[in-house]
């Protein structure tokens, strides 16, 4: 490949600040609001024009949609986020479990108020481009944005990308499957003009869909018997029967079929998880904007075969894209300590826990709900990037296998890591200590203070 040399040249600081999180989806909100509350002036960046990740930009509704009766969780934020959008009016019931379906709209609003409320220094519209480092200690970054290249300097950096970019950046070291291994994107869309009792009607009387419709002609799943006869929204065989009578093409790598979400009497039906697209790497941006692309049509092929084999949406069209892909596996940062299959599967427990999370895997052909009781506990150490220092990860890519991550991925999980690491930061600053080296007895006594559940 051809280069072109840069040149050197002064970048102004922006702005310092203690802890500065970069990325404002679940975890980003947690490890923010968690950071200020503990004290510290914090500055939360986010790419695009609203804070919520992949509720308020991909569409994804449900906080804990994996929620029965006897589901253990950690409570602390995520219990408090929806709580939060419900008391605004910004949630419905979920359709499949005992939690909230988030309107993802009204979600953007619900997130400027938890930012604003806390104390939080919001910067939207800004990409984070480099890292800054010293002797293998992160001091900020580097950034891009309508106000040109500027930095912010912090001392405690905190990596809610979703994709370890600024560990990345950083130099710390991380693993990534094969891009035919990688799980599949998603292009979310929700639909209007949708006759709720008729489809209704249908799923009731005609597809009867529980979660062993889950491994089906589109997808190969180990579903825990357990959960195998519970209700599922999910849906694909008239997309199947579009394709096999050629009303709607068949595309490599592309599958139509999955799950819906809310119904309002309105007319609309949204979180229509239904576009997978595989063999992606959203670390790419050939890969990313070729599934955004095909992602669209697909959705639109989506429709058209509703439009003729599902009662209830003849009459349906769009309502609206999600602002970007939905991303489930990328980077994950090789941490201080590696969550495996076995830890997520078999309860583990650790001295340096951080919360607790339910035994809920979902992803690489594995489905577990947590209908028994049965939790794990995350460590600390699982956010610890080795080789940098004064930064942490939070979110989907923090330190484990595949079927580990296929628990840790999840928005629940995520925005207990967002927490822990936000606590983490202000305990190691006012401690004078690096986040290598908290004090974990604090860092718990904290999290604790601040509602989690660590054990």
């Amino acid at each position: 490949m051809k280069t072109v040399t840069e040149k050197a040249r002064e970048i102004p600081v922006f702005a310092k600040t203690d802890v500065l999180v970069i990325g404002g989806g679940p975890s980003g909100l947690a490890a923010a609001i968690a950071s200020a509350r503990e004290g510290m002036n914090t500055l939360l960046l986010e790419r695009y024009g609203c804070f919520g990740g992949v509720i308020s930009q991909v569409g994804v509704e449900a906080i804990a949609w994996y929620r029965h009766e006897k589901t253990v969780e950690a409570g602390g934020l995520c219990t408090e986020i929806e709580e939060k959008a419900k008391a605004k009016g910004a949630t419905s019931r979920e359709i499949q479990s005992d939690s909230e379906a988030i309107d993802a709209e009204m979600f953007k609003f619900v997130a400027d108020q938890l930012v604003e409320e806390s104390g939080i220094r919001p910067l939207l519209h800004c990409f984070a481009a480099e890292a800054i480092v010293e002797n293998n200690i992160i001091m900020g970054v580097i950034t891009e944005s309508k106000s040109g290249r500027i930095a912010i300097l912090a001392k405690r950096v905190i990596d809610c990308t979703g994709d370890a970019d600024i560990a990345a950046f950083a130099g710390a070291p991380y693993t990534k499957s094969r891009k035919n291994e990688l799980m599949a994107v998603t292009q979310m869309f929700s639909c209007r003009g949708v006759n709720k009792k008729e489809f209704e009607e249908y799923v009731r009387n005609d597809l009867k869909p529980t979660y062993s419709n889950w491994s089906g002609e589109s997808w190969e799943q180990e579903i825990d018997d357990k959960g195998m006869s519970l209700f599922s929204p999910y849906i694909e065989k008239p997309f199947i029967q579009a394709q096999k009578e050629g009303f709607i093409p068949k595309e490599e790598n592309i599958t139509i079929g999955g799950t819906w979400s809310t119904l309002s009497d309105e007319g609309d039906a949204t979180q229509l998880n239904l576009i997978f697209i595989k063999n992606t790497d959203c670390t790419d941006i050939n890969d990313l904007t070729h599934a955004e692309i095909r992602g669209r049509h697909n959705a639109l092929y989506a429709i058209k075969a509703m439009n003729r084999y599902v009662p209830g949406f003849e009459k349906a069209r769009l309502r609206n894209f999600g602002m970007t892909l939905g991303t489930r596996e990328s980077r994950k940062i090789e941490g201080q300590y590696y969550l495996t299959e076995n830890d997520v599967k078999n309860q583990a427990r650790f001295e340096d826990s951080v919360g607790i999370y339910p035994e809920f895997i979902d992803g690489c052909g594995t489905l577990i709900l947590p209908l028994t009781g049965r939790y794990f506990q995350v460590p600390y150490r699982a956010l610890v990037p080795r080789k940098i220092d004064n930064l942490l990860v939070a979110g989907r890519a923090i330190s484990g296998d595949r079927i580990a991550h296929c628990a840790f991925r999840n928005m629940s999980c995520c925005i207990l890591t967002g927490q822990a690491a936000g606590i983490a930061s202000a305990v190691s600053i006012k401690n004078g200590t690096s986040t290598s080296n908290v004090s974990i007895a604090g860092l718990q006594k904290a999290l604790v203070r601040q509602e989690v559940r660590i054990k």
